[in-house]
């Protein structure tokens, strides 16, 4: 992606994984003998990010070390801890330090989606500079999207915003289209915006996707990059999921 401006990555990894029943870090479960975490660095890394922050928290220590050690060790990653979980738009706010002064886009994804693909991430963040967006999300459509945040469009087909489960109206929770997770922002709107959410939800937490809202209501222009593929955006919470992942990424699945 070079020539086309510098390119920051914040990756999601603080979470506990309790539907694994597992005291490992959902992140550390493995997928082809690997971390699942390690292979959504692996396709981050067709990017060539100038900077990587994950946001570790539980088990934050070992997290760290099995990123940084031994043959799957990736030089060059930055780690922020999120000490207490008050969720994704507080989570992102711990990557605010490592990334002061950084002028570019700042791509977020979380470690959980092992089948995401380098070229998916490379079209996405071309996508994202081609329309001149201050905020892009990356979404898919499943027939029943039960548990995601849903995109709310507007009768042209503009993006209103991103309402999450337990805040949608029966209507809303009909639409397929959901958010994967995964955004592109511009460096200069995210951390005034994240300033600007407040945790005045049912589950008491920031929400990032209440960045989309505040972007577009400040005249900033928030877009929709849809993939054809749900199961690259598949997230992974628990054993039946891990032995699916890994089934598709041998071509069983």
């Amino acid at each position: 992606m070079k020539g086309d401006g510098e390119v920051a990555a914040v990756i999601l990894a603080a979470g506990e994984g309790t539907r694994m029943k597992s005291d490992l870090a959902k992140v550390l479960h493995e997928i082809c003998g690997l971390p699942m975490i390690t292979h959504v660095l692996g396709a981050l890394s067709e990017l060539s990010p100038t900077k990587t922050v994950v946001i570790v928290g539980h088990q934050a220590e070992a997290v760290i070390e099995r990123l940084s050690s031994g043959e799957q060790g990736f030089e060059g990653l930055e780690f922020a801890l999120q000490s207490e979980r008050l969720g994704t738009g507080h989570a992102v706010m711990q990557a605010r330090p490592a990334l002061s002064g950084f002028t570019g886009t700042i791509m977020v994804l979380t470690g959980d989606t092992p089948l995401l693909t380098g070229s998916t991430l490379a079209a996405f963040l071309r996508f994202h500079r081609e329309t001149g967006a201050s905020a892009t999300v990356m979404s898919a459509v499943l027939e029943d999207a039960y548990g995601y945040g849903r995109i709310v469009k507007d009768d042209n087909g503009d993006l209103l915003g991103i309402v999450e489960q337990k805040e949608a109206t029966e209507e809303q929770r009909l639409i397929g289209e959901f958010n994967s997770g995964i955004f592109c922002f511009e460096s200069n709107v995210l951390f005034p915006a994240l300033d600007r959410v407040d945790r005045g939800n049912t589950q008491g937490e920031y929400y990032l996707t209440d960045v989309i809202g505040i972007l577009r209501s400040e005249g900033n222009r928030v877009a929709v990059f849809r993939i054809e593929r749900s199961d690259e955006v598949m997230g992974v919470n628990d054993r039946e999921q891990l032995a699916l992942a890994e089934r598709m990424m041998k071509g069983d699945g």
